[in-house]
């Protein structure tokens, strides 16, 4: 009996893998953004959960490059190329990006879920990576897996249950 390899990517991480029994698992998405990129013919894939859209907003100028949208996703990348990874076959899946809790105005610096998956998306479609699925935004949390051996992305919270894309 095979068993799949499951990798846990930490709030603010980011891990690639190589090879078509493998797992990678993240919990915790509230306004996180879970970004699966994937090569189905080289098995390379990789997740990152990013907390916040910009490296900008930085303090004392050190940057954890897995935390940020705008770090994170370049970052995966080239560890997926060193891989084997081939950018012409790569697809993007994303999941979270949800608004937690109401905020009465239109500030837009309490839309932080809503702020991720806006850039996550600009990202990959400057990086001409094409988004096949999502399930973003609303206002409940998420634990998500993706299973390299079919490039299905699991989806679990308590209001939704259990969803594949």
């Amino acid at each position: 009996m095979i068993v799949d390899h499951i990798t846990k990517v930490g709030m603010a991480d980011l891990k690639v893998v190589l090879g078509k029994d493998e797992i990678l698992k993240t919990t915790g998405l509230g306004s996180c953004v879970g970004v699966i990129l994937f090569d189905r013919v080289a098995m390379v894939a990789g997740m990152a959960h990013v907390m916040l859209p910009n490296s900008s907003i930085a303090r004392d100028g050190v940057v954890n490059l897995s935390k940020y949208a705008d770090t994170s996703i370049p970052d995966m990348l080239d560890k997926m190329y060193k891989l084997g990874a081939n950018k012409g076959r790569l697809i993007a899946k994303l999941a979270g990006g949800a608004q937690m809790f109401a905020f009465s105005g239109t500030s837009d610096t309490m839309r932080i879920g809503p702020r991720n998956v806006e850039t996550c998306k600009e990202i990959l479609s400057t990086l001409q990576i094409p988004l096949h699925a999502e399930d973003t935004g609303a206002n409940y949390g998420r634990t998500i897996e993706f299973h390299s051996s079919t490039g299905m992305l699991l989806i679990r919270s308590v209001q939704q249950g259990v969803k594949e894309i």
